[in-house]
C-alpha cells in the first residue's frame, strides 16, 4: 500500500513535470477541458443566483405588507392558489355565470380593522417622448410609504411628493431619452409632468412605469381624455395590507375568496399548507386540470443528459490524442523508467498522472474562470434576465462536482494513451521503434452493432410515446457506432490514395498506417461536425416549413395604414396625407367603413344607440359545425372529421379583418386582384365578393345589427335591417387578404348607409428606406392619432445566432483535432522527415506534408460527420411530423395538408467540406517549420 502511493507521488512528480515542459500542449488540453467547465460553473452560478428564496419572491411582490388583496375580476366565491398567482371560479367555468361589473368600494371595505393599508392603482397609456409615442404603465402609491420597502428601490433623485411630480423606472427613462428634471405629457392631455427620480422594480427591470403620489396622475388624465372624446383611464386597485400578528392566515384568505377577492399573503406564501386544504387545487385535480411543477420533464433531462454525456465524449476524443502526443514525444523516458525495473503499472500511473493533473488544473482554473464570468458579468446577465439577482448563490457541492467533471474527464482521455504506451517493449521505447500491432476485430464488430441497433431504435422513436427522447438516445448509440468504426473507414480512405497526387497520398497512407492517433482525432471532428449538420438539416427543414406556413399580410410591397383609435375618423385625411407625402406610392386606395347608429359610432358595438354590420351566409350554405346548438360536440367523430372537409367548413388562411368594406377598383390593384370582372363590377356599382359561400344568386345579404339585439347563440341569427347587394364573386384562386365584401362608394350610398374613413391600402413605386418610415411614423404621431403602417415584406428568415455559433464552434474543434492529429504524425515520422531530409527533398516539403496531414484528417472528419449527423436530425423531424399528424387528427383536418419536410442543408453541407479542411491544412502548413536541422537518424 505504501509503496503503491509512493509509486503514484512519483508518477503525478513526472507528469506534471512534463506538462510544465510542454507548455503549449498543456495549455491546449487544459483549455479544452476547462471551457465547458467555465461554462457550466457559470451557467450553475447564475441559476442559483437568480433563483429567489421565498421571502424574496414575496416581499417583491408586496413590499413589507403582509398581504395584497386584489379583485380576481371574477363573479361570486373563488378558490385560489396558495402564492396568489390563480384563481378559479367555485365549481370551474363550465357552471360560472359572468356577473355585473365588480363594485369599486369592495376592497376597501375588507381590509381588516385596525390594520395599516394602502393604495396600489394602476393603469396603461401613451406618453410623449423624445422620440414620438412610448406605452407606459402608470401608477399612483406613496413610495415613501415603509409597506413599499422592497418593492420598489430609488437609483437616484428623490421620490414625488406633490402633484405634478412623478419618478419614472429606469427601463422608460432609456426608453423615451429622458433623464431625472425632463418634463413630458401624456398623448391627450395638456398637463405636464416632471421626473424628480429614477427607480427600478427588482423583478421587472424592463418594465416602463411612471409613478406618482396618490390622487395627482389617474384621475386628472381620466378627466382630459373623456373631456377629449376618447376613453378615459381605466384604473386597477389593490390593497398593501399589514395585520401584524401572525399575519394574514390561510383562514383569513379563504375568507376573503369567498367575496370574490384574490389574495397575495406573506404567510401562507412562507408556510404553504398542504395541497389536500387548498380547495384549488382539490377542484383542479377534480377537472383533471392540475399539473405540479416537477422541474425538467423527462424528455429534457434525457435530452440534456445525452448532450453532457456526447460533449465529454468529444472532449475526450480530442484530448486523448494530446495525451497521446506527449507518450509519444516521452517514449524514451519511459523506456527508461521500464529499463529501471518499472513495469506496465509505473507506466499507465505516469501517463494516467498527466490527465489527472490537467484535469485538476482545468477544475481549479475553469471554477474560477467561471465564478469570476458570472461576477463579472452580473449587471449584464441580470439586465439579460430582467430581473436582479437574489445575491450571490454559491453551493459548495455542486462546484465541487463540475470540478470533478473535469478531473474525470482528463482521467478518461488518458486511459487509451496510457494503455498503448505501457504495451511498449523497454527496446521499442528506448530505439524509436513503433512496433507493430495487428488491428482490433471486436471493436469494428460492435461499432457496427452499435450503429444497427442505435439507428433501428432512432427509427422506433419516430413512432413511439417519448418521440424525441428516444431519437436523441437512438442517435447518440448510432454515433458511438460510428466512432467505434473509425479505423476501419479511415483505412476505406486508404483506398482514395492511388488518384491523389504525391504529396497527399503520402499524407492519406501516413494517416491510415497511423491509425492509432487518426482514429481518435477523425472522430473528434466527426463529432463536432455531427452535431453541426444535425442542427443545420433540422433548422433548415423548419425553416422550410415556416415558409409555406407564412400568411401573408398583402401582397409582396403593398402597405396598409389603418386607425387603431375610436372616434379619430376625422384625422385620416390628414394620415392619408402624410403616407404621400412621405413614401413613393405607386397606387393609393382609400377605404371606408359602415357606420351604423348615432354619429360617431364605430366598427364595433359598443356605446348604447351603436352597432355593426355583418354578411349574412345563406343557412344552406353555413356549416353545420358551428350552427348546431352545441357546436362541434354535437356530432359524431366521424362525421365532424367528414364535415372538417366540407367545403362550407373550409377555413381560409386568412383571418377576416374587416368583413365589408367601401372602396373603388383602386383596391383591387393593391390587392394584386387580376380578375377583370371584378373592376368592371365595382365601375358598374356593384359589390365583389372573396368567398362564394356567402353569395346566394348573384346577391349578398348585410345585416345592420343594433347593439340591443345581439346574440350569440349558435344557430340564431342576430334581428336588424337587411341590405342586399348585386356582387361579382371572384375566381376561388382570387385572395382577399382578409376582406370579405367591398362595395363601391355609389352602392353604399344608394343604400343609405353612412361610411367613415378608416384605412388605406397603398402599392409602392420601388421600396420603402427606413428613413422614409421613420419620417412618416413622426408625422402620424404628430397628428396625435394611433395609425400604425405596415407594408408586406415577405417571409423574413430570424438570423440564427445558434447555427453560426454551432458552426464555428465545429470549425474550430475541427482545426484543433486536426492539429493535434498532425502533432502526433511529426512526433511519429520525425525519422522519415529527416530521411527526406537527408536526401535532399526541398524545405517546403515539411510544411506541405503536415498541411495535407492536417486537411486529410479535418476532410474524413467532416465527410463522416456530415453522415452522422443527418441521422439525428431526419428521426426529430419525423417525430414532429406524426406529433402534427396526430394533432390534426384530432382536429379532424385533412391529412393533405401536412407540411413537415426534411431538406438537408447543401450549403452548409458544401462549405464544410471545403472551407474546414482547407482552413485547417492551411493552418497547419502556417504554423509548421519549413526547414530544420540535418539530424542523425538513430539505428533501427
Amino acid at each position: 500500500m505504501k509503496s503503491s502511493y509512493h509509486s503514484w507521488i512519483a508518477a503525478i512528480r513526472i507528469a506534471r513535470r512534463d506538462a510544465w515542459r510542454a507548455k503549449g500542449r498543456s495549455a491546449l488540453v487544459l483549455s479544452m477541458i476547462a471551457l465547458p467547465i467555465i461554462g457550466v460553473s457559470a451557467a450553475d452560478l447564475t441559476v442559483r443566483s437568480a433563483e429567489l428564496s421565498p421571502e424574496q419572491k414575496v416581499t417583491r411582490q408586496i413590499g413589507a405588507a403582509d398581504a395584497r388583496l386584489s379583485d380576481s375580476h371574477l363573479t361570486g366565491p373563488v378558490f385560489q392558489d396558495v402564492e396568489g398567482r390563480n384563481s378559479m371560479p367555485v365549481g370551474g367555468y363550465d357552471t360560472y355565470v359572468p356577473g355585473s361589473e365588480p363594485d369599486p368600494k369592495l376592497l376597501p371595505s375588507l381590509v381588516p380593522a385596525g390594520s395599516q393599508s394602502l393604495k396600489d392603482s394602476t393603469a396603461h397609456t401613451k406618453v410623449r417622448t423624445r422620440y414620438g409615442l412610448l406605452e407606459a404603465d402608470l401608477r399612483e402609491i406613496d413610495a415613501a410609504s415603509p409597506l413599499v420597502k422592497g418593492m420598489i428601490e430609488m437609483k437616484r433623485g428623490r421620490p414625488a411628493r406633490e402633484a405634478g411630480e412623478v419618478v419614472a423606472t429606469t427601463a422608460f427613462l432609456k426608453e423615451s431619452g429622458f433623464f431625472v428634471g425632463s418634463e413630458f405629457r401624456a398623448r391627450g392631455s395638456d398637463s405636464w409632468y416632471r421626473i424628480v427620480g429614477a427607480y427600478e422594480l427588482p423583478s421587472e427591470l424592463s418594465k416602463t412605469e411612471i409613478l406618482a403620489p396618490p390622487g395627482t396622475l389617474l384621475a386628472p388624465l381620466d378627466k382630459a381624455f373623456q373631456a377629449a372624446g376618447v376613453p378615459g383611464v381605466v384604473a386597477t386597485d389593490s390593497y398593501l395590507v399589514k395585520v401584524g400578528g401572525d399575519g394574514f392566515t390561510w383562514n383569513m384568505v379563504k375568507a376573503l375568496n369567498t367575496k370574490s377577492v384574490q389574495v397575495v399573503s406573506r404567510a401562507v406564501f412562507l408556510h404553504p399548507p398542504a395541497e389536500s386544504e387548498v380547495p384549488y387545487v382539490v377542484q383542479q385535480k377534480k377537472l383533471g386540470y392540475y399539473s405540479p411543477d416537477k422541474g425538467l420533464p423527462t424528455t429534457e433531462l434525457a435530452v440534456l443528459a445525452t448532450v453532457v454525456g456526447l460533449a465529454m465524449l468529444e472532449i475526450c476524443l480530442l484530448a486523448g490524442p494530446a495525451f497521446a502526443v506527449g507518450a509519444r514525444r516521452s517514449r524514451r523516458q519511459l523506456g527508461l523508467v521500464g529499463a529501471n525495473g518499472g513495469d506496465r503499472r509505473h507506466i499507465r500511473a505516469i501517463v494516467l498522472s498527466g490527465g489527472l493533473v490537467i484535469g485538476a488544473a482545468a477544475a481549479v482554473s475553469g471554477t474560477a474562470l467561471g465564478i469570476a464570468l458570472t461576477l463579472g458579468l452580473r449587471p449584464v446577465l441580470e439586465e439579460y434576465l430582467g430581473a436582479r439577482f437574489g445575491g450571490f448563490t454559491l453551493r459548495p457541492l455542486e462546484i465541487l462536482g463540475i470540478a470533478l467533471l473535469a478531473v474525470v474527464t482528463g482521467l478518461l482521455a488518458a486511459i487509451a494513451p496510457a494503455v498503448t504506451a505501457s504495451r511498449q517493449t523497454v527496446l521499442a521505447s528506448l530505439t524509436g521503434r513503433r512496433g507493430v500491432r495487428r488491428a482490433n476485430r471486436v471493436l469494428p464488430v460492435l461499432g457496427l452493432i452499435a450503429l444497427a441497433a442505435g439507428a433501428a431504435i432512432a427509427l422506433y422513436g419516430t413512432a413511439s410515446a417519448m418521440g424525441s427522447t428516444v431519437v436523441a438516445g437512438g442517435s447518440a448509440i448510432a454515433e458511438l457506432g460510428i466512432v467505434a468504426l473509425t479505423p476501419v473507414l479511415v483505412g476505406l480512405f486508404g483506398r482514395l490514395g492511388r488518384w491523389l497526387p504525391l504529396s497527399p497520398r503520402l499524407a492519406l497512407r501516413d494517416a491510415v498506417r497511423n491509425r492509432g492517433r487518426t482514429a481518435p482525432a477523425v472522430a473528434a471532428v466527426l463529432a463536432a461536425v455531427a452535431g453541426t449538420v444535425a442542427v443545420a438539416t433540422y433548422q433548415h427543414s423548419s425553416e422550410i416549413q415556416a415558409r409555406h406556413e407564412y400568411v401573408a399580410d398583402l401582397p409582396d410591397g403593398a402597405g396598409m395604414v389603418s386607425l387603431n383609435e375610436l372616434g379619430r375618423s376625422k384625422d385620416m385625411g390628414a394620415v392619408r396625407e402624410a403616407v404621400s407625402q412621405e413614401l413613393p406610392l405607386a397606387v393609393r386606395a382609400d377605404v371606408d367603413h359602415i357606420s351604423y347608429g348615432k354619429p360617431g359610432c364605430e366598427r364595433s358595438t359598443g356605446n348604447d344607440g351603436c352597432g355593426r354590420v355583418e354578411i349574412m351566409r345563406p343557412k344552406e350554405q353555413r356549416c353545420p359545425l358551428y350552427e348546431a346548438k352545441n357546436g362541434a360536440d354535437s356530432f359524431p367523430p366521424a362525421e365532424r372529421k367528414a364535415l372538417r372537409k366540407d367545403p362550407r367548413c373550409t377555413w381560409n388562411r386568412h383571418s377576416v379583418q374587416f368583413g365589408v368594406v367601401v372602396a373603388d377598383e383602386k383596391l383591387l390593384h393593391t390587392l394584386a386582384v387580376t380578375d377583370p370582372g371584378a373592376v368592371a363590377a365595382l365601375k358598374e356599382g356593384k359589390g365583389v365578393s372573396f368567398d362564394k359561400r356567402n353569395v346566394k344568386d348573384g346577391k349578398v345579404t348585410v345585416r345592420l345589427i343594433d347593439n340591443k339585439d345581439e346574440t350569440y347563440e349558435p344557430g340564431v341569427d342576430p334581428k336588424g335591417v337587411d341590405k342586399v347587394f348585386a356582387v361579382h364573386q371572384t375566381p376561388d384562386t382570387t385572395e382577399g387578404y382578409g376582406l370579405e365584401l367591398v362595395l363601391p362608394p355609389a352602392a353604399a350610398k344608394t343604400a343609405g348607409l353612412t361610411t367613415l374613413p378608416f384605412a388605406s391600402y397603398f402599392t409602392l413605386d420601388g421600396t420603402a428606406t427606413s428613413r422614409q418610415k421613420q419620417r412618416v411614423a413622426e408625422r402620424i404621431d404628430q397628428i396625435g392619432v394611433e395609425a400604425p403602417v405596415t407594408i408586406e415584406a415577405g417571409y423574413q428568415a430570424q438570423a440564427d445566432i445558434t447555427g453560426l455559433a454551432l458552426t464555428l464552434f465545429a470549425g474550430l474543434v475541427t482545426i484543433g483535432a486536426a492539429g493535434i492529429a498532425t502533432g502526433l504524425a511529426q512526433a511519429d515520422a520525425e525519422a522519415d522527415l529527416k530521411t527526406l531530409a537527408a536526401v535532399g527533398a526541398p524545405p517546403r516539403v515539411r510544411r506541405t506534408l503536415s498541411g495535407f496531414q492536417c486537411g486529410v484528417v479535418a476532410l474524413m472528419g467532416v465527410v463522416l460527420g456530415s453522415a452522422a449527423g443527418i441521422l439525428p436530425a431526419v428521426g426529430l423531424r419525423l417525430v414532429q411530423r406524426q406529433e402534427t399528424r396526430h394533432l390534426m387528427e384530432m382536429a379532424g383536418d385533412a391529412n393533405d395538408r401536412l407540411f413537415v419536410p426534411i431538406a438537408v442543408p447543401w450549403e452548409t453541407l458544401g462549405g464544410l467540406l471545403v472551407v474546414v479542411p482547407l482552413g485547417a491544412a492551411l493552418l497547419a502548413a502556417l504554423v509548421t517549420k519549413s526547414s530544420g536541422a540535418m539530424a542523425r537518424r538513430e539505428a533501427g
